[in-house]
């Protein structure tokens, strides 16, 4: 997820499902995780970490690289490099 981008008001539906996806899997109430959480305010460990992305990637259909998946210690930054992928796995469609 390398290089990132600010989060637009463009991605609310995106956002929206991150969050629901993270409260979901961590079995969390929606209204604690936010944009602005980090794994460490919301309790979430490595492992807990990888069921998140498990559950990132089913949910968008999209694959997270291993070294990028590592260095995610937040929810904005989760969002900031799904846009990317779920972007360039649009255009590739195309």
């Amino acid at each position: 997820m390398g290089e990132t981008e600010t989060v637009s008001t463009d991605n609310g539906d995106l956002v929206t499902r991150v969050l629901r996806r993270i409260a979901a899997t961590q079995r969390l109430p929606e209204e604690k995780v936010t944009i602005d959480s980090t794994f460490e305010d919301l309790g979430i460990d490595s492992l807990d970490g990888i069921n998140v992305i498990f559950a990132i990637e089913d949910e968008f259909d999209i694959s997270i690289p291993d070294d990028a998946a590592q260095s995610i210690r937040g929810v904005r930054q989760m969002v900031e490099g799904i846009a990317v992928l779920v972007a360039a796995k649009a255009q590739a469609q195309q």
